[in-house]
C-alpha cells in the first residue's frame, strides 16, 4: 500500500506561461473519468474514505493516519492517503467500515433500500465492471460524483519552479460544493473538508 502525497495547484493561462518562461516541457497527458461511490448517508466520506472507481479499476483512499492534522502551514496544502488498489482488500476494507459503523448504531432500514434503488435507476456506472457492480447494490452503494478531468505532468531541468502559498480547492470539494451541497456540508462540518 502506498501513501499519496499531493499538492494541488491552480493553473491558469498566467501559470502556464510561467511554466513556458522557465522551461518547464509537457512529458505527458492525459484524461480519465472518476465515479466515487458511497452509502447516502455517507458512511465512508464522513470518515475520510474515499471509493473510487477510475476507468474500471476500483481504489481505496484512506487517512494515512487517522485522525492527524497538519502540524504546519505548509501541512495543509496537502492531502495525504494510504491507497488500496486491490479490488478485493478495496472490498473487504470498504465492508469492514460499513459494518462498523451499523454495529455504532446506525440503521440500514428499508427506507434507505428504497431510496437508494432510486438513486440507483437513474445513474450511469459505465466506467465500471458490471462484474462489480453488485457487491455495491449489496452495500446499498451509489455513485454520488462523477467526472472526466484532463491532467498535464511538466518537467523541469533546474530547481526553479512555481510556489503557490495558498490551499487550492481539489476536483472533488468544487464538485460538492456545486452539486451535493448537503454533502458538503456535512464534510465540513465533520472536519473532513
Amino acid at each position: 500500500m502506498t501513501v499519496e502525497v499531493e499538492r494541488k495547484f491552480v493553473c491558469d493561462a498566467e501559470v502556464m506561461g510561467r511554466l513556458k518562461d522557465i522551461g518547464a516541457q509537457c512529458i505527458g497527458q492525459r484524461q480519465f473519468q472518476d465515479q466515487y461511490f458511497d452509502t447516502l448517508d455517507f458512511v465512508l466520506t464522513l470518515k475520510d474514505f474515499w471509493l473510487r472507481c477510475r476507468e474500471g479499476l476500483w481504489e481505496l483512499k484512506c487517512p494515512a493516519v487517522l485522525g492527524s492534522k497538519p502540524v504546519n502551514e505548509t501541512e495543509t496544502l496537502c492531502t495525504r492517503y494510504k491507497e488500496i488498489t486491490s479490488f478485493p482488500l478495496v472490498q473487504s476494507e470498504v465492508r469492514r467500515i460499513i459494518k462498523e459503523h451499523t454495529a455504532e448504531g446506525s440503521e440500514s432500514n428499508s427506507s434507505q433500500r428504497e431510496q437508494t434503488d432510486k438513486v440507483r435507476e437513474n445513474e450511469d456506472t459505465d466506467c465500471c465492471p458490471t462484474d462489480d457492480k453488485k457487491w455495491l447494490t449489496d452495500l446499498n452503494m451509489v455513485c454520488f460524483a462523477e467526472f472526466k478531468t484532463e491532467r498535464c505532468s511538466y518537467i523541469l531541468e533546474r530547481e526553479e519552479g512555481l510556489s503557490c502559498e495558498k490551499k487550492v480547492q481539489g476536483k472533488m470539494d468544487v464538485f460538492l460544493q456545486r452539486y451535493r451541497p448537503d454533502h458538503y456540508t456535512k464534510l465540513l462540518s465533520a472536519h473532513i473538508l
